[in-house]
């Protein structure tokens, strides 16, 4: 009988072992599937900073250029705003076909690595 007891001790032992280390995995997996995404993400963000910067300066020049030519400045300007205005429209309507999806499918097949 006491054989008995010793086994349900030594088992409920295991089981609360198990148990622990079952937790502190499940922790360990939800942190790096967190630090994946965050990653991602945060690289996604720092690309399209990188980008808006060479578009700014890329635009500046190209509308200093364009006025040099048309010896008008100020067309030069409302030219490459015009043009990035209707980037922007463009973008607005085909945003959920090309955009948004690559970023989530991004950050969805790195939750499931």
């Amino acid at each position: 009988m006491e054989d008995l007891k010793t086994k349900a001790e030594l088992l409920t032992d295991h089981v609360s072992d198990y148990i622990e280390t079952f937790v502190k995995l499940t922790v360990v997996n939800a942190t790096q599937k967190a630090t994946s995404v965050a990653s991602v993400s945060l690289m996604a963000v720092l690309i399209a900073f990188f980008f808006m910067f060479v578009l700014m300066f890329a635009g500046v020049g190209i509308s200093m250029w364009l006025g040099e030519s048309l010896e008008n400045m100020k067309a030069g300007y409302f030219i490459v705003g015009g043009f990035y205005l209707l980037c922007g429209i463009v973008l607005v309507l085909v945003r959920k076909k090309l955009v948004f999806p690559f970023v989530r499918n991004q950050i969805i097949k790195k939750v499931y690595e």
